[in-house]
C-alpha cells in the first residue's frame, strides 16, 4: 500500500471549516484506493503568530518538510486585528512568502473553469461565456517584485522613502517557460505570454527567454499581450484564453481578476510547484466576516486535493472523477449562500452539506484500477 504524508495547514478564518471538508474527501480517496494518507495539522498564518509568536513556527516547518505534500488553507485576518500583529510578521510577510521560498514553489498553476451549465455563477453575459471558459494561468512565484531587495527610511530632504526591487535572472524566467511551454503543448497548442515590455527592461528579457525557450516548442504557437490588455480582454473575450504565463505580480492580480470573472475566487484552486515539493491552496483569502457561519463554498480547497492527487501522487483518475463530483453537485442545483443569492433559483446548503454531497458523488464512482507509484 502506498502511503503519502500531507500537511494540513488550516490557516485563518474559514480555512479550518474548507480544511475539514478536504480531509473528508482526502479520507474517501485513501479507502477507495487502498492509499494511506497521514495527515498532519499544523499551525500557519496568523493565528500560528497569536498562538506560538510566529506565523510560520519552527514546528510547522519541521512537518512540512516531512510532508510529501502540503494542503494549505486561507490566512489572515481583518484589516483591524492584522494591525496587532509586527508588519514583517504578518501572514503574508512572515508565512506565505518564506514558505514559497522554503520549498522553491516557482510554478503556480491556476485553472480559471467555469463550464457553460454553471455560467449563472459569472457576472459577464452569457454570449461572452459561450460555451464555457477554461484557461490555465501559469504564474512565476519567488521572483521579481515580491522577492526583491526591499528598503525603508528617511531620504536626504528628511522625507520617508520606499524602495522595492524588481529583478529575475534568465534561469528563473527559464524554468517557468519550460512548464508554460510543455502545459500548452498538451492543450490547445497556443501560449499568450503576458508582459509589459513597453516600460519595463524586465519584460524585454522575459520576451527574449521566451523566444529562447520557444524553439524547442515549434508546435505551440506564442501570443504576446500587453498585460493591460490582457485584463481588458478577460473580461470581453476569456475564451481566446488557453494557456497564460506571466511574472509574479501580473499573475497575482490577473488571476484574480480572473476569479472575478468566474464569479468567485471560491471557485479557483491552485498548485504551488517546486523543484522537491508542492503545497496546494484555495486562491482566495480567509473571508473573517464569514468564519464560523458554515457558509463558506468549499469548492476551491476540494480543488486543490484535486490537484494534489494529479500533480503529487500520480492519481489521475481519482482527481478527475473529483472534479466531475464538484460539478455534479453543482449542476444538481446545490450552492452555498457566499456564491450565490437567495433568489438564484438553487437550493442553499452548508459548507459541510457541500462537502457531504461531494463525498456522495465520489463515493458512488468507478473505483481507478490502480493508484500509479
Amino acid at each position: 500500500m502506498n502511503s503519502y504524508k500531507i500537511a494540513l495547514l488550516d490557516g485563518d478564518g474559514i480555512g479550518p471549516e474548507i480544511m475539514t471538508e478536504a480531509v473528508k474527501i482526502l479520507n474517501l480517496v485513501a479507502e477507495r484506493n487502498k492509499v494511506n494518507f497521514e495527515l498532519t495539522h499544523a499551525s500557519f498564518g496568523a493565528n500560528a503568530y497569536f498562538e506560538a509568536g510566529h506565523p510560520f513556527p519552527a514546528s510547522t516547518k519541521s512537518i512540512c518538510d516531512e510532508a510529501d505534500a502540503i494542503l494549505k488553507g486561507p490566512i489572515g485576518l481583518s484589516h483591524e486585528e492584522s494591525q496587532k500583529i509586527p508588519v514583517d510578521m504578518q501572514p503574508e510577510r512572515g508565512a506565505l512568502l518564506p514558505l514559497r521560498r522554503r520549498y522553491n514553489t516557482y510554478a503556480n498553476f491556476r485553472p480559471v473553469y467555469l463550464p457553460k451549465d454553471l455560467a449563472h455563477f459569472s457576472p459577464l453575459k452569457p454570449e461572452i461565456i459561450g460555451d464555457g471558459i477554461d484557461i490555465m494561468i501559469i504564474r512565476e512565484l519567488v521572483g521579481g517584485l515580491y522577492f526583491g531587495h526591499k528598503e525603508t527610511g528617511i531620504n536626504e530632504d528628511g522625507r520617508r522613502y520606499v524602495k522595492e526591487t524588481l529583478e529575475y535572472d534568465e534561469d528563473q524566467i527559464k524554468r517557468i517557460m519550460q512548464v508554460a511551454f510543455k502545459t500548452a503543448q498538451k492543450r490547445k497548442k497556443v501560449l499568450h505570454n503576458i508582459h509589459k515590455s513597453n516600460v519595463l527592461k524586465s519584460s524585454v528579457l522575459w520576451n527574449e527567454i521566451c523566444v529562447e525557450v520557444g524553439q524547442n516548442f515549434p508546435e505551440v504557437e506564442v501570443i504576446n499581450i500587453l498585460v493591460d490588455a490582457a485584463a481588458t480582454y478577460l473580461c470581453l473575450n476569456p475564451r481566446m484564453f488557453d494557456v497564460m504565463v506571466m511574472e509574479n505580480m501580473f499573475g497575482d492580480i490577473l488571476s484574480d481578476q480572473a476569479g472575478g470573472i468566474l464569479g468567485s475566487l471560491g471557485l479557483m484552486p491552485s498548485a504551488c510547484i517546486g523543484p522537491d515539493k508542492a503545497y496546494y491552496e484555495p486562491s482566495h483569502g480567509s473571508a473573517p466576516d464569514i468564519a464560523g457561519k458554515n457558509i463558506a463554498n468549499p469548492y476551491s480547497m476540494i480543488g486543490s486535493v484535486a490537484m494534489m492527487l494529479e500533480m503529487s501522487f500520480n492519481m489521475d483518475h481519482e482527481a478527475k472523477n473529483l472534479w466531475q463530483a464538484m460539478q455534479s453537485v453543482f449542476a444538481g442545483g446545490y450552492s452555498t449562500s457566499d456564491l450565490s443569492k437567495p433568489d438564484s433559483g438553487v437550493t442553499m446548503v452548508s459548507t459541510s452539506e457541500f462537502g457531504d454531497k461531494v463525498v456522495e458523488k465520489l463515493a458512488g464512482m468507478e473505483i481507478p484500477n490502480q493508484v500509479s507509484e
